[in-house]
């Protein structure tokens, strides 16, 4: 317990700033319970009015949450959600950030990723993504490369990158945490890229297996797992080739995250990874509206910006 004690100590007193005159709802459900007591727990020796409001877990990714859940978010000025399922795409957080509430999603959170995700210095980590965003920000090209045969080139043209610091101190904030990356929804990739760390379904993907998958004009054309292949014709059969788009490339900035475990929340933010996800990107700066959006993690990688190799966030794994 002490260990989820110092993680929420990080979230709601670094991460969010709570201060004795704001009032702070924690939104849970029953299989995150421990994880959202902790952060109440954190939080009601600095508000006297913080509450917890806990319901069953949902059915699947982006369902709204209850009326209630929704809206005592809303009406808070600052909310924490661990869940089972994600709420971070929702009416019910858009609408509370638009209101102006400030806050976090701690999606499909275990303990073990709290701990470790949370244990970090994230103004550190907001000094990291700034450092990442000068070198990338006015990019044409990005090409990544790995020793296992990725090789893929996006083009970003005038998408912006943004970062995810898990610093969220001002009004209508949001952020998901365990945080720590900055990415960019690309206009264009060409290549090959091969996942060795993390992918849903498979979770941490085994010593020597591989994902491998070809990219052209921005959309994916083959795939060499069978799972995650069914998982994109399905998706297609509702939105047709926007399942294959190539919708995010990503690169880690949390330095605490020594070992890949398996979660992609905590995984995709692995300082010195590269991630690359498949469909959605309308929430992160893009145009497509996908029901799937599919990040595959990446060991080792080589980035070169316009030609010239930056210095990725190190950590001897």
């Amino acid at each position: 317990m002490s260990d989820l004690r110092n993680a929420a100590e990080t979230a709601v007193r670094q991460c969010l700033d709570l201060s004795a005159e704001e009032s702070c709802v924690i939104v849970t459900d029953d299989k995150r319970a421990p994880i959202g007591e902790a952060l109440y727990d954190v939080a009601s020796e600095i508000d006297d009015g913080a509450a917890i409001l806990r319901y069953p877990p949902g059915d699947q990714h982006g369902e709204e949450p209850p009326a209630p859940a929704a809206a005592a978010m809303r009406d808070a000025d600052v909310f924490l959600a661990p869940t089972t399922k994600s709420i971070s795409h929702t009416r019910a957080r858009g609408d509370a950030c638009d209101a102006g509430a400030r806050g976090a999603t701690l999606p499909g959170i275990t303990e073990d990723v709290f701990t470790a995700g949370l244990d970090a210095d994230y103004e550190s980590i907001d000094a990291e993504c700034d450092r990442m965003l000068d070198l990338v920000d006015d990019a044409d090209e990005i090409r990544v490369t790995t020793p296992l045969g990725t090789d893929i080139t996006f083009g970003i043209g005038s998408r912006e990158w943004l970062a995810d610091t898990g610093m969220v101190h001002e009004p209508g904030q949001f952020s998901n945490l365990p945080a720590g990356e900055v990415f960019v929804s690309p206009i264009t990739a060409d290549g090959t890229f091969v996942v060795d760390g993390t992918m849903r379904p498979h979770g941490l993907l085994d010593e020597g297996q591989t994902l491998r998958f070809e990219v052209e004009d921005g959309f994916v054309t083959e795939i060499s797992d069978d799972e995650i292949r069914e998982q994109v014709e399905t998706a297609a059969e509702d939105v047709g080739e926007d399942a294959y788009n190539l919708a995010e490339l990503g690169i880690g900035t949390n330095l605490a995250v020594e070992e890949l475990v398996g979660s992609v929340l905590l995984d995709e933010k692995a300082g010195g990874t590269v991630h690359i996800a498949i469909g959605d990107d309308a929430g992160i700066g893009g145009d497509t509206d996908a029901p799937l959006h599919l990040d595959g993690i990446l060991r080792e990688p080589t980035v070169e910006v316009d030609g010239e190799a930056i210095e990725l966030p190190a950590v001897d794994r």
